[in-house]
């Protein structure tokens, strides 16, 4: 099994004798997207596929995500792995709101990206009708790998968003479209 290695990148900026110059966006995006801390939010077999990619074989640690978190005020990325009932999205919605910003939001497997095989009463069509979703990983459940190129998706959005982009006017207004102030 060979892996393609991806070498990480200084930040763009000015090099010279003994310094190096660039803009705080990029040094603060490089250290957020090699520290992530997952919130799991695991509800059914989506969540025994998030354990075995915590493990030894897949191992996230190697990511910088190696310190799962049990409360919400420590985190700054929602892992939402499994079926949730509607009686669950304001549970969903509040620990979501706990989460210090900036947040970002993964919803792995097909129930929690759409409700999956469960077009019922009592749950939830998908998490984006309680909160928004940086990230869908599909499947059902999904393959260790696919949780793990979901969370390297996140880490290229830290990696490039700018430090300006959660204050902005759209972000304000997605955020008041989900009732979220």
């Amino acid at each position: 099994m060979t892996q393609d290695i991806k070498i990480v990148e200084a930040p763009e900026g000015y090099e010279g004798s003994g310094f190096f110059a660039t803009s705080f966006d990029k040094v603060v995006g490089l250290a957020r997207s090699h520290s992530l801390w997952p919130l799991p939010f695991a509800t059914s077999c989506c969540g025994i596929e998030f354990m075995s990619t915590m493990a030894s074989r897949y191992d996230l640690a190697r990511f910088g995500s190696e310190r799962p978190s049990f409360s919400p005020r420590q985190a700054d990325m929602l892992l939402v792995a499994g079926t949730i009932a509607k009686k669950m999205a304001p549970i969903l919605k509040q620990v979501y709101l706990q989460m210090a910003e900036p947040r970002w939001v993964i919803a792995i497997g097909a129930c929690a990206s759409s409700g999956g095989i469960f077009d019922t009463y009592s749950v939830l069509q998908g998490i984006d009708r309680v909160i928004p979703v940086d990230v869908y990983v599909p499947g059902c459940p999904p393959r260790p790998e696919q949780i793990l190129e979901g969370i390297m998706q996140v880490r290229e959005l830290t990696h490039n968003e700018s430090l300006r982009r959660r204050n902005g006017p759209e972000y304000q207004a997605l955020l008041a479209s989900y009732n979220i102030q």
